[in-house]
This record gives C-alpha cells, structure tokens and sequence, in this order.
C-alpha cells in the first residue's frame, strides 16, 4: 500500500484539484469536505475558502483548515478533507468536525481510513479533544473509516433530507 501525505493547498496542486472535481462529478458524489468545490469553476475561486465561505454561510460559517491527501510516488491528488474548527449548531446536529472525500478512481485501497488517521495528529495539534464525524447511515465505506480510527456511535438522526445520519465521536 502507498505512502500519503497530507498537505495544505497550493497553486501546485490547481490541477489535482481540477481533476478531482472533474471525476467527482463525472461519478455523482457529494464532494463532503471538499469546501464546495462542486460550486466553483477554478481553483483559484475554490482556494478562497474563507471569503467564499463566510460569504455563502454567513453567521453559519465555521473556520477550517482543508487538506489535500496526496500520494507522493507520482504527486497524484487521492482526497480532500475538511476540519472544522469549531461546530455550529447544524454542524453539531448533521456535518461534524471533520468531512473527507475519497477520488473515485482511488476507492477501495484503504486510503480513506489513512487519511483519516494522518488528520487526528492535527485536531489534536489544534487544541481538539475529542472529533465528531457524521455519515450517511447507508455508507458503509465511511463507518469503516470511522470505526478503524476509533469512531464510537452516539446515535442516529434523521437528515434535513430525510437521510439518517450516524454520528460517530472519536477522541483524540
């Protein structure tokens, strides 16, 4: 299994991010913890996270600190993940601390659960004690991720769509 790295956004990486969106949205996902990528049409309109965000979410805009998850033998973009900072209430209820996406074309070899597992170190860094991660009761790729890196079930919730939710805390 390849090594990943996590790393913080850059103009070197406009297109690995291009790319990733591009195959995300050939395949129908839902870009979680992309910071809106599905929204934007380059990177440099999607690497303003803050203005962009605060500006779409307005009092319900949180800080994070998003993170390309990237596989350093051939520098090719593998994940995006998303740690929020602090939760509000909808966070709370429905999206968590932490949101990832996997590169379709990347699925099933595990890096899910390495990404997930490289960002702890970091929450914690950030003065964490304990994450919040939220999935979708019918993805059992993402309770894996959870459950491998520590995740305990609080309990299930119904979405804003109708979608139960699993909410799972990790402590750090």
């Amino acid at each position: 299994m390849e090594n990943l790295v996590l790393i913080r956004p850059s103009d070197e990486y406009a297109g690995e991010v291009m790319d990733f969106r591009a195959e995300m949205l050939q395949n129908g996902d839902s870009f979680d913890g992309c910071a809106g990528l599905e929204k934007v049409k380059s990177y440099a309109e999607w690497a303003d996270f803050a203005s962009r965000l605060k500006a779409e979410y307005g009092d319900g805009y949180v800080p994070s600190m998003v993170h390309l998850a990237v596989r350093p033998s051939d520098r090719r973009l593998v994940g995006i993940l998303d740690y929020r900072l602090r939760l509000s209430p909808f966070l709370l209820q429905y999206g968590g601390h932490i949101g990832y996406s996997v590169r379709p074309s990347e699925r099933r070899k595990g890096y899910g659960a390495r990404m997930l597992r490289l960002l702890l170190p970091i929450c914690r860094a950030q003065g964490g004690k304990k994450v919040l991660i939220v999935c979708d009761r019918e993805n059992e790729a993402s309770r894996r991720v959870i459950r491998k890196n520590g995740g305990v079930l609080e309990n299930t919730v119904a979405g804003p769509d109708g979608v139960l939710m699993e909410r799972y805390w990790i402590t750090l």
